[in-house]
């Protein structure tokens, strides 16, 4: 216990620090202020659900199939989200909005 110093701001103690206060070197930040490494990951390509099940008619009464493509807000999910090609996708906004006019499909989310 004899040997016991206050730690500097340059010390052991300091690198932990590090992330809570923004600089260089702290958790997660490459340790010991080096560069960043960029994270490496693959992202599979998405494919139209349509082409591969060799679906050539997207019906309207299918309200099924069409609620996979509407958000729980109501929304159309877009063409980059689902991965549907462009052809498809129209023909399924198309689906979509003939299914809401009978009341297949709602136009907006049930929760106030």
């Amino acid at each position: 216990m004899a040997d016991e110093t206050p730690r500097s701001a340059t010390g052991p103690a300091a690198e932990g620090d590090a992330g809570r206060t923004g600089r260089p070197g702290g958790p997660g930040r490459g340790g010991a202020g080096g560069p960043r490494e960029p994270r490496k990951y693959f992202r599979r390509k998405k494919v139209c659900k349509f082409c591969v099940e060799k679906i050539d008619a997207i019906d309207y009464k299918d309200y099924r199939l069409l609620g996979q493509f509407i958000a729980e807000s109501g929304k159309i999910v877009p063409r980059r989200l689902s991965g549907v090609c462009t052809p498809h996708q129209r023909r399924l906004g198309r689906a979509i909005k003939q299914a809401r006019n009978i009341a297949l499909l709602p136009f907006a989310s049930s929760r106030p």
